[in-house]
């Protein structure tokens, strides 16, 4: 079968796609701005324009806070975006608001998707067609400070949540009023802790977030209280985090103010630009049983609805080359977030990378959210956690509050 995502020279893509349009025809593209993804679509583009000489591509990118704000004013108005970046979590909403439009079977059958990428993409898929994909996909990692873990006498990164826990009481600093001055591992549920909890954590004890048709919430029970307890516990009992710790886990990390971080495969780009900063990776800590769990998201790029004929041809030659192998590996190089083709991310060289290497394997046993409604289902962890730290509710009260808060937004997505 010929692979339709791999070419990147403008020959054999334009073979591919059908001939280019007799004049010169400009796109835009849209993403929320963050240094390195800039960095890394600036370097695709141009090599997608140096072999399609005939096509333009523009590219706009926004805060992050008011991205989806101009997307979803743009695209209806005619304007903005031909070809959109946007969250795998949100892809409900841009097909129900009818901001994009589903990828040409012939040129993306979903036969060929599916034995390319990986299959978390199939997310993606609606009524038997692909309506996005990504150039890459992210896991979760432990980032520690090499320095602080040398100050401490500590030589390996943790293997288990237990020594997890031992490792982060050695790493944290207070002053004489007891305030925390560096913490062992940050945290924080408006980052990537909620992930953790919910696809990491949660697992690790015996539990699961929901059933197998991702309608129901199933993780108010007993797993779900000893996995909320064991994380609330960070801070109240062993004292070794603070939520609020200088705003943002990423900020204190970067700063060399906590030994020990969870984030995703993306932070590895700002991590290496950060002056003076020396950290390693490790795959996230086993459970209880020794069980690894990992949580997998990407960004994926569509066809907006704005997007008709030459700009529509254009556009779906983008979307062939920003998939393509050659795309996905300068993305892992630029960004960090690894490629969402086996046979792009699991060569021999990043398989066997100190940093990449551990975001690769922990793929092998990630599971991948279906958010129906990514930001208020991610605000239930965070509220979850807010009523115990803050109100001093008890973990199987607001573990059973976010259960009922939740259940509710499945329940009003799906009866729709």
């Amino acid at each position: 079968m010929t692979n339709l995502f791999k070419g990147a020279a403008g020959v054999s893509m334009a073979a591919l796609l059908g001939t280019t349009p007799a004049s010169a025809v400009e796109i835009e593209y849209w993403q929320y701005f963050f240094e390195a993804r800039v960095t890394a679509m600036e370097q695709l583009i141009e090599n997608f324009e140096d072999a399609n000489p005939d096509i333009t591509v523009k590219m706009n990118h926004f805060p992050y806070a008011d991205y989806r704000t101009k997307v979803a004013a743009a695209i209806p108005a005619g304007e903005g975006p031909d070809v959109v970046q946007l969250f795998y979590g949100w892809l409900n909403d841009y097909v129900d608001a009818e901001l994009i439009q589903p990828l040409p079977d012939d040129l993306f059958p979903a036969a060929q998707i599916e034995e390319e990428f990986f299959p978390m993409v199939s997310a993606m898929k609606q009524d038997g067609r692909y309506w996005a994909l990504p150039t890459a996909v992210r896991s979760l990692a432990l980032f520690y400070n090499e320095r602080l873990f040398d100050d401490a006498g500590i030589e390996n990164p943790p293997q288990t949540l237990e020594e997890l826990v031992a490792t982060a009481e050695k790493l944290t600093k207070k002053d004489g009023a007891g305030n925390l001055t560096q913490v062992g591992l940050t945290t924080g549920m408006t980052a990537q802790d909620h992930h953790w909890w919910r696809e990491v954590l949660l697992r690790q004890f015996g539990g699961t977030p929901y059933s197998d048709d991702n309608r129901t919430v199933t993780y108010n029970d007993e797993a779900g209280q000893e996995a909320l307890q064991w994380y609330v516990d960070l801070e109240q009992t062993h004292g070794v985090t603070e939520s609020t710790f200088m705003d943002e886990p990423q900020a204190a990390f970067k700063a060399g103010r906590a030994g020990m971080h969870i984030d995703g495969s993306f932070r590895i780009g700002a991590l290496n630009d950060t002056r003076g900063l020396k950290w390693g990776v490790a795959e996230l800590p086993a459970g209880p049983n020794g069980d690894r769990y990992n949580y997998a998201s990407y960004w994926v790029n569509a066809i907006t609805s704005k997007a008709e004929g030459e700009k529509y041809d254009a556009a779906v030659k983008f979307m062939a080359y920003i998939t393509s192998d050659e795309a996905m590996q300068i993305w892992l190089e630029t960004v960090g977030e690894l490629p969402a083709k086996p046979s792009a991310a699991l060569t021999d060289e990043n398989t066997g990378d100190a940093v990449y290497g551990p975001f690769i394997k922990g793929l092998e046993y990630a599971n991948t959210t279906v958010f129906v409604n990514e930001s208020a289902q991610r605000q239930a962890m965070t509220d979850m956690v807010s009523r115990i730290e803050l109100q001093g509710q008890s973990v199987a009260e607001s573990l059973a509050q976010a259960a009922e808060e939740e259940q509710k937004i499945l329940d009003e997505y799906y009866s729709e």
